[in-house]
């Protein structure tokens, strides 16, 4: 039988059984190998009142800690949310992680494989 990919849709391989887990947008159990996982790198604090508490603060500058949350979804959320997306046939085969977007300080998008030939 033909496979659509190569793992299955899965990271098992040698395991009989993983546990489950739920997803964070609509709680359907997936299992937790099969899952999309994602961490949310959010501040401790809102910027309106991270405002607030510079101005009462006496420390002139205090980095503010972040909120590292792991969080998983079920394939069908990730989709709907615009976490992965569908590829062709020929594009599942591609193993590489996408391009990263950079910014510069003026907030324009840069391209490496530009900014890398500029500099050569």
């Amino acid at each position: 039988m033909t496979t659509k990919r190569r793992n299955h849709g899965r990271n098992k391989k040698g395991r009989g059984h993983v546990k489950f887990i739920r997803c964070e947008n609509c709680s359907q159990a997936c299992p937790k190998d099969k899952s999309i996982k994602r961490f949310m790198v959010r501040n401790m604090i809102e910027a309106a009142a991270q405002r607030d508490m510079a101005e009462a603060s006496v420390y002139e500058s205090y980095a503010i800690p972040k909120l590292y949350i792991k969080v998983h979804y079920c394939v069908g959320c990730a989709i709907h949310l615009h976490i992965v997306r569908v590829r062709s046939r020929e594009g599942r085969r591609v193993r590489a992680p996408p391009p990263r977007v950079r910014f510069n300080k003026d907030g324009k998008k840069v391209n490496p494989a530009a900014a890398a030939k500029a500099t050569a």
